[in-house]
């Protein structure tokens, strides 16, 4: 500190520069890659299926192990536990079959990034070709070639309902008044089909992960990483690591949008380096492999029936999602649950009929992406309120007035909406945009139109995602705010020196964010994800100072 610096006071709700701004605008900023590990570090690369479906019959490593500069193959053989957060449903490497076109069937680790990729090639598989789906509508149906024979046997937490012998591995159902007795009293009924492709979060960084496993069994994982601490729950369970042997280390991370909670090929990194103990083992994806190898926002096929009486008011809804959730539906069975019980959008409804299943494909797995199960729902029911209204001669945003959820009335769940105030949102929108108004388009061969859309989004959370923080005081008066929250670039770092400074009552330029985000030495984070972090590590950060 100078005394010619000036200092922002009380900074919450003011626009200050960001905690990280120097450092990654002068390419300073240390991310997985930048990481430097000596002339012992190896390399690895994956062995991945050129098929959707088929059975594993036999795994031969002996040309690649023969490899000058080739240290270790690793398939499913050396790992036979599955991991999952919801549904423990996925190996590290495929053990039997294979379920997607780029599933990992084996690991190379090599002395040059190089080596490693050419040993993948000498790596033989033989495979069994079987009957693959892609659609997630008939992947549902009984006679639909069987993707988990075994989903019966996978652990899988209390909320979540697979049923065994099906490709389903959630389904959720919700029933509330009479739908059939209704229909009859519509003046107005809108049915409509919605597809939603997978798609892939396509993040500046492409996933990379270092692991050293030491000769005395400590592990450490350097990741790019959105939940270093459910990172490190799922992995020491799967490969049988005591959870304080295994510290996840995750620098700053270059985009993520869900696509880097949970694990997908970081569990590999760790396994790899199982085989070599003592060298540290990098593996890294390519953008290729970024499409195929790591998740993707899931496939949805929605069919929704909605109808209204002659003066708007909304009577029933029916509505069945097929969330193709690709070949594992570890994190997707809990996707699927949450646009279950919010499948009629911000809107009160009396009778719904809502069943929401998330089935497996042959497809990459699906995951989390930006508020996942909401996005995919909401375009759908948003263009049937709007040929509802347009049906009984009705303004759009009029009929959104008149059904959307107000503070106190029984929702579909049961629950009380807590206050908010939704025809305010919308009046507000309205006018903002001179709604009703004809607006001239920019050019003669153009149009220009007007469009309005509510949406919720409901939390998917388990009942105890906690987070903690530390705060502490140095010597000269600044502070360090210890935090497990990670900064995706949203900002999360910036925001909590904003509320430490404000609680302290001290400049916030007094205040630093203790980087990185380290399992071993940062307070717990459940994960950074679901639009939380301000509102949970945020009141952490007030409580803690």
């Amino acid at each position: 500190m100078t005394a010619n610096e000036s200092f922002t006071s009380e900074p919450v709700g003011k626009s200050v520069p960001r905690i990280d701004a120097y450092e990654k605008v002068t390419g300073s900023a240390i991310y997985a890659d930048d990481m430097q590990f000596g002339p012992g570090l190896w390399y690895g690369r994956l062995v991945r299926s050129p098929h959707a479906h088929a059975l594993i019959k036999k795994i031969d490593v002996s040309q690649a192990l023969a490899m000058p500069g080739v240290k270790a193959v690793v398939t499913g053989a050396d790992t036979p536990k599955n991991f999952g957060l919801y549904l423990v449903d996925r190996p590290i490497f495929a053990r039997d079959r294979v379920r997607f076109v780029g599933e990992p069937v084996a690991g190379v680790v090599a002395v040059s990034e190089e080596i490693a990729e050419e040993a993948a090639k000498l790596v033989q598989v033989e495979y069994e070709e079987l009957e693959p789906v892609f659609d997630p509508v008939e992947s549902a149906q009984p006679d639909a070639p069987l993707l988990h024979p075994d989903l019966g046997e996978y652990k899988v937490a209390n909320f979540i309902f697979p049923q065994p012998g099906t490709n389903i591995s959630e389904h959720f159902k919700l029933r509330r008044g009479d739908v059939e007795a209704a229909w009859p009293q519509c003046a107005a009924i809108v049915e409509g089909e919605f597809r939603l492709p997978q798609i892939q979060h396509v993040p500046i960084e492409p996933h990379v992960a270092v692991s050293l496993w030491d000769l005395s069994d400590q592990v450490t994982l350097w990741t790019c990483s959105q939940s270093p601490f459910a990172q490190r729950d799922l992995i020491a369970q799967s490969l049988g690591i005591p959870h304080g042997n295994l510290r996840v280390v995750s620098p700053y991370v270059g985009g993520g949008f869900g696509g880097k909670a949970g694990v997908s090929m970081e569990v590999c990194a760790v396994a790899m380096a199982r085989a070599v103990k003592g060298h540290p083992v990098k593996l890294r994806m390519t953008r290729e492999e970024e499409f195929i190898g790591t998740t993707v926002r899931q496939s949805l096929v929605a069919r929704t029936k909605i109808g209204c009486d002659a003066e708007g008011n909304l009577l029933a809804m029916e509505t069945a999602y097929y969330f193709g959730g690709g070949a594992y539906n570890d994190y997707g069975v809990n996707i699927a649950r949450a646009a279950g019980y919010s499948c009629t959008g911000p809107y009160l409804i009396p009778n719904v009929k809502g069943d929401s299943y998330c089935v497996y494909t042959n497809l990459p797995v699906g995951s989390a992406m930006r508020g996942f199960g909401m996005p995919e729902i909401h375009w759908g029911i948003e263009q049937i309120m709007d040929q509802l209204a347009e049906k009984i001669g009705m303004d759009p945003a009029e009929f959104r007035r008149r059904n959307c959820v107000k503070t106190g009335e029984t929702i579909l769940t049961g629950m009380k909406m807590t206050p908010i105030d939704l025809v305010a949102c919308i009046d507000k929108a309205t006018a903002a945009i001179g709604w009703g108004k004809e607006a001239p388009p920019s050019a003669p061969h153009k149009k220009r139109g007007k469009g309005l859309a509510i949406m919720w989004k409901a939390p998917a959370m388990p009942p105890n995602p906690g987070s903690a923080a530390i705060v502490r005081f140095n010597e000269d008066a600044t502070v360090n705010v210890s935090i497990g929250a990670q900064d995706l670039g949203q900002g999360a770092f910036t925001a909590m020196a904003q509320i430490a400074a404000q609680a302290l009552g001290v400049p916030y330029e007094w205040v630093r964010i203790s980087v990185p985000v380290d399992t071993k030495y940062s307070p717990y984070e459940w994960q950074t994800v679901a639009s939380r972090i301000t509102w949970s590590t945020g009141n952490a950060v007030r409580a803690a100072a």
